[in-house]
């Protein structure tokens, strides 16, 4: 076949990846905290972007509920489809980003005047006959102490959590006085993590300080009786060792104990007898000292601070028996574009790189405007398909959470899978029930053992829960018998799937909980 060259016309449809497409997309994706910290990133790098305060009106304006019906788009600016394909997203992020300044009021809900007034010479005149009215309010505004009450902040007086590290530094100061044991004291502080164990083998720090490894020893030794008991320890048997010498308490029968804690987690009591040498009395009491140890006491101080959860969308019960859908405002980013300061500053603007800078900021301003209005409406869309699908759930409980794909809610509200997908990614619905991240609902199907309905994934593991949380002591539920219980209620499963929902639920094993029944009725 011989090789020749020719000219060829295809014509085919693609989408393009803009960078305001980017955006709408990654935008989509970020949590409230993570739009917070964007959102704060873009005011600070675009001049004509302002934050809206209290009594203004949002840019981001969203009707807020809806009774399992998503807000349709006013006057038809926001287009119905996905945004992150087909002809709907093409033609909401094409080229025209001209807005013009009715358009914008209409958008933002107010009159761009009042929000941003221009200065007249009026107002100017009018300042400058009291600027000794001002200035005596200022003063009085201080006070005697010469500081404005209105800026005083007493949070940023309050000390900063100890940490860890800091905690065992300052008694590192005053146990040991040699230099040379100083600097390898602190060398191991700082190899202990956050639960208070040394993460790192004296025999490296011994090689890369070139300290002798007696010398580390001793020193760790030291750190072994700082506060809190158990710190700097290399493993749970250290630890819980020494917080027994500090509570007098570790003679050989503990010691035995201790090295053969992985019976203790079975439960084998009788084989711990023997290798302690003691009786059952004696053993019991045992193992409630153990009980009353820390095995991590590094968690005592402040390390990393737990954001609470946000929901991004409410659902409650209105007096007829819908559910009414409405998203939380304060997690929606109140932003306002100034036309006024823009108009302005363009009357001045004479080089070709000042219009274009102008022209790119008002450009970037709008599409972020944009991006976060459609966000919100997304959010509800899915959101309200969500409950709308799940409505046995907000009813009746998770007894009734019925099988949900992304599919079926992204042909419902015509958008795509991977829309669908971007919007449950770290968002919460707040309910009657909880908070509950939107990827929640959706779970895969178990089919039914009388080809009736399927059964959620969830809801089946749930309902084993209550099974093995109702079990006696007399009557542990093997997975087997878990297998037959629910084929007679209807749920077709297997067994190595009960076997796999116990284990996902920290659930042990018949064994293990007929053991432990067995030592909770002993010790009483």
């Amino acid at each position: 076949m011989a090789l020749t060259t020719r000219l060829e016309f295809r014509q085919s449809q693609a989408l393009v990846m803009t960078p305001q497409l980017m955006q709408a997309i990654k935008l989509l994706q970020l949590s409230n905290l993570d739009l917070a910290a964007y959102v704060d990133d873009e005011l600070e790098k675009n001049p004509l972007l302002e934050r809206a305060s209290e009594g203004e009106a949002p840019a981001v304006e969203i009707s807020g509920e809806g009774l399992f019906e998503a807000p349709s788009a006013a006057n038809g600016e926001f287009p119905s489809g996905d945004m992150g394909e087909g002809e709907g997203a093409a033609e909401w992020m094409g080229d025209n980003l001209e807005v013009s300044r009715g358009a914008m009021e209409d958008q933002l809900g107010t009159r761009l005047d009042n929000v941003f007034p221009e200065d007249s010479d009026q107002s100017a005149s009018s300042a400058r006959s009291d600027d000794a009215s001002a200035t005596y309010s200022e003063w009085a505004s201080v006070g005697s102490g010469g500081r404005d009450d209105s800026e005083y902040n007493l949070e940023a007086f309050v000390s900063a959590e100890r940490t860890l590290p800091e905690h065992l530094a300052e008694q590192l100061a005053l146990a040991i006085s040699d230099p040379v044991r100083r600097i390898i004291g602190q060398h191991l502080i700082d190899a202990v993590d956050e639960s208070g164990y040394l993460t790192i083998d004296v025999a490296t720090v011994a090689e890369k300080l070139g300290a002798p490894l007696s010398e580390i020893e001793a020193v760790l030794a030291i750190l072994h009786s700082f506060d809190p008991a158990g710190v700097c320890a290399r493993n749970l048997t250290e630890c819980l060792a020494i917080q027994l010498r500090d509570r007098n308490r570790y003679d050989p029968a503990m010691a035995a104990l201790l090295s053969h804690l992985d019976l203790l987690a079975k439960r084998d009591f009788s084989g711990l007898r023997k290798l302690c040498g003691v009786n059952e009395e004696d053993l019991a009491d045992m193992i409630a000292e153990i009980k009353r140890l820390n095995p991590k006491p590094g968690l005592a101080f402040g390390s990393t601070t737990v954001q609470p959860i946000v929901p991004d969308v409410f659902v409650r019960q209105t007096p007829d028996g819908a559910f009414a859908v409405e998203l939380n405002s304060d997690t929606l980013p109140k932003i306002l574009l100034n036309q006024t300061y823009h108009a302005r500053v363009s009357k001045t603007a004479a080089k070709p790189t000042e219009k274009s800078y102008l022209a790119e900021q008002l450009q970037s301003a709008t599409w972020l405007i944009r991006a976060l209005d459609q966000r919100a409406r997304t959010i509800l869309k899915v959101a309200t398909e969500i409950v709308k699908q799940q409505d046995g759930f907000f009813m009746h409980g998770v007894q009734h959470l019925r099988p949900l794909n992304l599919k079926t809610v992204a042909d419902a509200i015509s958008m795509h899978e991977s829309t669908v997908s971007r919007v449950t990614a770290n968002k919460y619905m707040a309910t009657s029930r909880g908070i509950f991240e939107l990827k929640y609902f959706f779970t895969s199907s178990i089919p039914s053992s009388d080809g009736g309905e399927a059964h959620s994934a969830e809801a089946v593991r749930h309902r084993i829960k209550i099974m093995i949380d109702a079990e006696t002591r007399d009557a542990v539920l093997s997975d087997d018998t878990i297998v037959e219980k629910l084929r007679e209620s209807g749920i077709d499963i297997a067994r190595r799937t009960v076997a796999k929902y116990r284990e996902a639920m920290r659930i042990a094993s018949s064994v293990q909980r007929r053991r432990d029944k067995q030592s909770s009725a002993s010790q009483r």
